[in-house]
Formats: C-alpha cells, sequence, structure tokens
C-alpha cells in the first residue's frame, strides 16, 4: 500500500562503468491519500469525460470526425518531439509534400498509423506490453527512429537532454530493469483487486511509463497515446475523441517539471492534480469542438439544400466527404461523387463560390481544395 503524501518514488543507482541512473519504485499496489483537493479534481475530471462520452454518442457518423482528431493529436504529439508538420500538410498525400518535409510527414503519419491500428487492437488484445510493442514497431517504421529497435524494448541505456550520459538532465532505469518494471506497470493497469479510480491509476501510469523510457525512441509518443488507449479500454470513453499532447504542449516546461518533481521530490500529488486538469481542460475543449462541428455540418446541409437544388445529393456526398478528408482535387471529387470530370470541377467551382472550399495551390493544374473553416475547428 502507498500513501500519496509519503510515496517514495525511487532511488539513484550506479552502474559500474561509472553513471548514475533511476530506479523506480514498483507502482502496483493500492494507492490512498488525504489531500481531498485530488477528489474534486477527480470528480470533476470524470464529470467531463462523461459528457464528452454521452455527446459523441449524439453526434451523426461520429468516424467522420475522429480522424481529423486522430490527425491534430499526431501533429500536436509529434511536434513536442520537434517535427515541423503542420495540420493542413498532414492532410496531403506524400508526392504533395516537400522533399525537405518528408520525414516530418511520415513520422505523422506513422502516428495516425500506430493509433487507429491500437484501437482496432484493443478489440483483442489487452493494454500490455505486446500491444505497446506492436503500436512502437509502426511509429518507427521508415523514419528516423527506424535503427533505434522499432517495436522492441531498449536492448542498451538511454538518457534524455545531454549528449552523453555524462551531462544528460535524466538517465532512466538501466536496460536490465525494463522488463520487470513494464511487467509492474502492465499489471498495475490490470489490478482490479485493487481499488484505484481510473484517471488516478492512468495518471501514475503514465508518469511509471516515461520514467521507465523503455524504448530507444518514440517514448513521448508512446506514453501519451498510452492514456487515450486506456480510456477506451476502459470503456470511459466509447471513442478516441481525447488526447492530452495539446494541454502537454501548452507549457512544455510545466509538463516536464511536474514529471521531474516525481523523481526528485516524490511530489505525486501535484502531477496528479496537474494531470487531472489537463483531462477535464481537454475534455471540455473536445466537447466544444464537437458542438462547433454539428453547428457546421447542420448549416452546410441546409445551404446546399437551398443552393443546390437537384444536385444536392451529388453535393451532400461531396460535403460528408469533406468532414473525413478535407483537402480534394478535382480528380477525387470525380471518384466520390461518380461524375465525369467536368461535373466534378463545376461542383468543386460551386462550393469555392459557396465558400465552403478555398483553392490553395493557384495552379491551373492539380489544384487543391480545402475546407477550411473545418480544419480551423481543430
Amino acid at each position: 500500500m502507498i500513501q500519496l503524501e509519503k510515496y517514495n518514488s525511487g532511488k539513484t543507482e550506479k552502474h559500474p562503468t561509472g553513471y548514475s541512473y533511476f530506479m523506480p519504485s514498483k507502482i502496483n499496489t493500492q494507492w490512498l491519500w488525504e489531500d481531498q483537493n485530488i477528489n474534486s479534481l477527480l470528480e470533476k475530471a470524470a464529470i467531463k469525460l462523461g459528457e464528452l462520452n454521452s455527446y459523441s454518442k449524439l453526434v451523426p457518423n461520429i468516424d467522420l470526425f475522429i480522424q481529423l482528431h486522430v490527425t491534430k493529436e499526431a501533429v500536436v504529439s509529434s511536434r513536442i518531439e520537434g517535427t515541423k508538420t503542420q495540420m493542413d500538410e498532414a492532410l496531403l498525400d506524400e508526392d504533395e509534400i516537400s522533399p525537405e518535409r518528408k520525414d516530418d510527414w511520415k513520422e505523422v503519419k506513422n502516428y495516425i498509423d500506430a493509433l487507429n491500428q491500437a484501437i482496432i487492437e484493443l478489440d483483442t488484445l489487452p493494454i500490455s506490453s505486446r500491444l505497446i510493442k506492436k503500436t512502437h514497431g509502426i511509429l518507427l517504421n521508415s523514419v528516423r527512429g527506424e535503427h533505434k529497435q522499432p517495436g522492441e524494448f531498449r536492448s542498451s541505456q538511454n538518457w534524455i537532454g545531454g549528449n552523453t550520459l555524462m551531462d544528460a538532465v535524466f538517465i532512466p532505469p538501466n536496460q536490465d530493469y525494463v522488463n520487470a518494471l513494464m511487467g509492474d506497470l502492465e499489471n498495475f493497469i490490470h489490478n482490479e483487486d485493487i481499488k484505484v479510480p481510473a484517471l488516478i491509476k492512468i495518471g501514475i501510469a503514465h508518469y511509471q511509463f516515461e520514467t521507465i523510457h523503455p524504448f530507444l525512441d518514440g517514448n513521448g509518443r508512446i506514453g501519451r497515446l498510452l492514456i487515450t488507449l486506456f480510456l477506451v479500454d476502459q470503456k470511459i470513453l466509447s471513442k478516441p475523441l481525447l488526447y492530452l499532447s495539446a494541454f502537454f504542449e501548452t507549457n512544455k516546461s510545466l509538463y516536464y517539471d511536474n514529471l521531474t518533481f516525481v523523481r526528485s521530490k516524490h511530489d505525486m500529488t501535484q502531477w496528479l492534480k496537474y494531470f487531472l486538469v489537463g483531462i477535464s481542460q481537454t475534455a471540455e475543449s473536445a466537447i466544444q469542438t464537437l458542438s462547433s462541428i454539428i453547428d457546421l455540418k447542420l448549416r452546410l446541409e441546409e445551404q446546399l439544400f437551398i443552393t443546390f437544388g437537384k444536385r444536392s445529393n451529388k453535393a451532400n456526398i461531396l460535403l460528408q466527404h469533406l468532414f473525413k478528408q478535407p483537402i480534394v482535387h478535382v480528380n477525387q471529387v470525380k471518384i466520390i461523387t461518380k461524375t465525369s470530370f467536368k461535373a466534378a470541377n463545376d461542383l468543386v467551382t460551386e462550393f469555392v463560390k459557396a465558400g465552403i472550399l478555398i483553392e490553395k495551390t493557384g495552379h491551373s493544374r492539380n489544384r487543391m481544395f480545402v475546407f477550411e473553416e473545418y480544419i480551423n475547428l481543430f
């Protein structure tokens, strides 16, 4: 049993070669606390998540919009790690990305694929080292971290900040302890004999994952993704609509400071307060986004019905596609609406006149049209 206020996060151990690494305490046990502020924040976060989950069930064709949420998460979570891809770039095909931006674009695409595949895998696999490794393998496939053991826990020492082990800001546990620590983390997530509220459990689990740092690369992205997977796996959310990366990125130093203070000052209480505030604020933001999407969808469907008359059926097919893929070429519209190139071009022209699409390239050929009002909601 761990009393939160008396929690000992671990200790520094010296390696025979001279450097020192942090060895975290195991977490698979009952947790108790006296700080009532945690209970208040926990209640508020749970209520907001309940609202978000209810709201998502009211949105028609919710899966149309989830891909934009996933794309935003991929962009923001990857940006924390230093990639420069923007939201509109992430929605483009690879052949439309300039060569110097392709590596960043590929990292974001991998994140989208990893998250989507992990959600599918949850139907048959519990949150486990196996699932985490599979997801990591997709994340690092054919990108800059491809030589850093994709899909495998590290077999060498890593560190955070600095150029070597001797000037590192933080050195996670030695590789020999990774499997045991990850086993403890996995057992904690699934331990039904302890009565730890789910949001406290994933808050502690996220801290512990980042402290173990089980991979040579991609730990931040996998650790943040783990939060969403847990909420879906526990049926707290029926759809993957909550991502904390934007909250963490708003004040990156605060995120890292709160993690660091758990290790250096044993202050898990402050980390959990910060984490629960993040859940509440992010859920509220997601609710507002969904509300704005519903309003936009209803307004435009009504506009199409009035403006397009007999062609409103084809116009509506295009509109629904834009909610899933908000950047299109005329050739794509031709395929989507099963019409001639001329009819598709006329339809796109009408969408531009109506202010729904904006032409972004300025070319006479291979023009690209963007559903900007929708992208801006994210």
